[in-house]
């Protein structure tokens, strides 16, 4: 795959995660029911809410800035996983299976992101010098 086309798959992810991601975080800051009411039914309290919204908002700010806060981006992506997985948990736990699917869509989605970041960005790792 060349690079073209991987900064084309790359960026149509983290759009549509971004999207995704940007109006859950402005629902739960604005306590929008749909979003809300099964964040509440999922057994978390306000105030964790909140604190998500902010996260979410805060985390496609730094996703959507090219070629910067690669390190920062990371942590974006390790967070959005960490969203994923409790979400789909929780309402397999409380809800029903069906109600997991869109955990599910977004977890594909955020790993064919993340691969696509990966291949722009390579991690390097620099050696610890012995003293």
């Amino acid at each position: 795959m060349n690079t073209k086309t991987t900064k084309a798959i790359y960026w149509t992810g983290a759009i549509l995660i971004s999207l995704w991601f940007g109006a859950s975080g402005f629902f739960e800051l604005t306590k929008n029911p749909i979003v809300w009411d099964i964040t509440v039914q999922l057994g978390y309290p306000p105030h964790f809410i909140y604190i998500l919204g902010v996260a979410k908002l805060s985390g496609i700010i730094v996703l959507l800035t090219p070629n910067r806060l690669l390190r920062l981006k990371e942590w974006v992506f390790a967070g959005i996983f960490f969203d994923i997985i409790f979400a789909f948990f929780s309402k397999l736990s409380v809800l029903n299976p069906a109600a997991a699917t869109d955990a599910v869509v977004a977890f594909v989605m955020i790993t064919v992101t993340y691969l696509m970041f990966r291949k722009l960005y390579p991690a390097t790792y620099a050696k610890v010098s012995e003293h």
